[in-house]
């Protein structure tokens, strides 16, 4: 449940930091290296019900203003209200006790926990029971309509403001303690209302005067997000504006794409307000061979050495676990080095070494060829999220380039298959060799697409069938039997997870929509569709699949009648398979099948000689 619900549905923080000694005139007490941090969000639910029954709200309009379990996360930073709820009672009490036990356990370490606190965003029925009450309603987010966003943020000269502020703050640390650092995203990914710079440093500066109200030492980590996200809005006045609101040393500021758009290039080092240089990476989980090693070897030491520097430390703030570890074990160790990795091809080969126990010169080899390929992705094109046509709804106008030579990816395979007899025994080693040959199916699924693609523009009905046919009845079909011989790459595990942190069967059944919502249409009517996509056994036959059929079919049909293709037509009937998976309720195993060398092995046999030969 913790996995699911929390590191999958919101950026996972971890950070560690080595120079806290540069703002000990500001925070002595944390003058010292090697400090770690990490979000503990859990249970603040259940803390903002005892607020808003307190404030005069029904159970009801409480129940009717919290999302879905598989949405929090956009719940908790404004961005949706109402979608995928209402959360049962149930979900509250385990949620209090899996904080206690996630704060126990991070304390026990020498962590500390970053808790939440108030960014100004009201359910709209306290506007019922403080009619007077001066709220702005924020515009859409994410596709959605106002049914399920348009957040309604309190003005900060509201005297409800501090009162609202406080008293959040003041229950959540009588129920956990504290350790004095809050997160609170005032503006995350909406349009503030206003421009003017008095007005956003007035709206931080209450959300600041709120935590310091209950805690005179409170500490604010704020995501640098906005600043990315919307460099449109934050001109550079706009963005003083915020980081002076607060006290220097008292905002510690999230560079949370750094290895990509890092902001404090064009923010003076954010104005003087301690940053931390963060990796995300990785956007809705997706599964998929991706890293810009270069840019992460080289970025922490470049902010610390930018002029006036005030980076604090290091940090992953992935959407998604579970995918590349390579990246994440390279970011790891770059948090305790001085400068970057001398060499990172010896690096590389070191860490295939220490990974499978043992050194082989094929799968060193392997290693280097992936270096050099998916994890050598810079400029434009390193966005973090698997756009590949295999997890996209079919269109004729897919992109299929991508920065890499495939070529490289299908020799890592190769030579990853040569060290079978030496390392099959190894769990690392087999779940990597899986890895690989899903990514090259992947890459697979995007050449035979761009045959089938190219057949039909050109109107050859043959080619046509030939390509398009390979790739729905023999190749999704065949990695979808590769993915279910490991337990990681299960749709039964992933819906099982959601449904253990049930106590009925209906609330059961409430958790797994909740998770399929998630992983396909992300909203009622596909607002955002397909972005938390993952390469599941199950997902690939039940969902990717029938899409795939119905887009191969109507292209045929359309060559066949000499019609143009509708792609507004096929959208609506796509609409329908997603829908009917999502409500679906067949279960999937949650045991693996299969064996994954031979399965890997069968398919590279019967791929690998079609790649050299040049014909699919």
């Amino acid at each position: 449940m913790y996995r699911y619900y929390q590191n999958v549905c919101t950026h996972s923080y971890s950070f560690v930091w080595w120079d806290w000694a540069r703002w000990e005139w500001e925070l002595d007490w944390m003058a010292l290296n090697g400090i770690n941090l990490a979000l503990a969000w859990s249970g603040q639910e259940a803390i903002w019900q005892r607020v808003y029954l307190a404030l005069g709200l029904t159970q009801s309009e409480i129940d009717e203003y919290f999302t879905g379990p598989a949405f929090l996360a956009w719940g908790r930073m404004g961005n949706l209200h109402t979608w995928g709820g209402p959360l049962p009672r149930s979900w509250h009490l385990k949620q209090l006790y899996l904080q206690h036990r996630i704060l126990d356990r991070m304390r026990s370490f020498g962590m500390i926990p970053v808790l939440p606190a108030f960014a100004g965003h009201i359910p709209k029925s306290l506007t019922r029971v403080f009619p007077q009450v001066n709220v702005t309603q924020l515009g859409s987010w994410g596709h959605f309509n106002c049914s399920y966003s348009c957040s309604f943020l309190l003005a900060p000269e509201d005297p409800l403001f501090p009162i609202i502020g406080s008293l959040f703050l003041r229950e959540l640390t009588k129920e956990f303690g504290t350790d004095h650092i809050y997160g609170a995203d005032t503006f995350n990914e909406m349009q503030p209302p206003s421009s003017e710079p008095s007005y956003l440093a007035a709206a931080t500066a209450s959300v600041y005067q709120a935590m310091i109200t209950v805690d005179p030492d409170a500490v604010w980590l704020l995501q640098g997000w906005l600043f990315q996200h919307q460099p449109q809005f934050w001109g550079p006045a706009q963005v003083r504006a915020v980081l002076g609101a607060v006290p220097r040393g008292r905002l510690l500021v999230l560079d949370l794409f750094a290895e990509s758009q890092p902001v404090y290039v064009r923010t003076a080092s954010f104005h003087g307000q301690p940053f931390i240089w963060c990796m995300l990476h990785n956007f809705g989980g997706n599964h998929g061979l991706f890293g810009a090693l270069e840019a992460v070897n080289r970025g922490p030491a470049a902010a610390r050495l930018f002029p006036n520097s005030t980076m604090a430390g290091t940090g992953m703030a992935p959407e998604g676990i579970g995918q590349n570890e390579v990246v994440y074990a390279l970011m790891a160790e770059l948090g305790w080095r001085k400068d970057p990795v001398a060499d990172l091809e010896a690096w590389v080969t070191g860490f295939a070494a220490r990974r499978y126990g043992v050194a082989h010169k094929g799968t060193e080899a392997a290693w280097r060829l992936l270096l050099r390929s998916v994890y050598n992705c810079s400029g434009e094109a390193c966005i973090g999220h698997n756009r590949s046509p295999l997890v996209r709804r079919p269109s004729l106008r897919m992109v299929t380039t991508v920065w890499y030579n495939r070529s490289d990816v299908f020799e890592a395979w190769r030579l990853l298959l040569t060290a079978t007899p030496a390392l099959a025994t190894s769990p690392a080693f087999r779940y990597d060799l899986l890895d690989v040959t899903r990514q090259a199916a992947q890459e697979l699924v995007s050449l035979h697409y761009g045959e089938a693609r190219t057949a039909y523009l050109n109107k050859e009905l043959v080619p046509l069938l030939r390509a398009a046919g390979t790739l729905v009845y023999e190749l999704l079909p065949a990695l979808d039997t590769v993915l279910a011989s490991d337990h990681r790459f299960l749709l039964g595990g992933w819906l099982e997870q959601a449904r253990a942190a049930a106590v009925t069967e209906a609330e059961a059944r409430f958790y797994e929509r909740n998770s399929r919502y998630q992983l396909t249409l992300w909203g009622p009517e596909g607002n955002i569709l397909d972005y938390a996509n993952k390469q599941l056994a199950g997902l690939v036959a039940d969902y990717y699949t029938p899409r795939w059929e119905l887009f191969v079919d109507m292209l045929v049909e359309s060559l066949v009648q000499g019609i143009p293709f509708q792609q507004h037509q096929f959208d609506e009937k796509a609409f329908w398979l997603e829908q009917t998976f999502v409500f679906s309720t067949r279960r999937y195993p949650s045991q693996p099948q299969g064996d994954t060398v031979d399965l890997a092995k069968k398919l590279f046999l019967r791929y690998y000689p079609r790649l050299v030969a040049g014909s699919l």
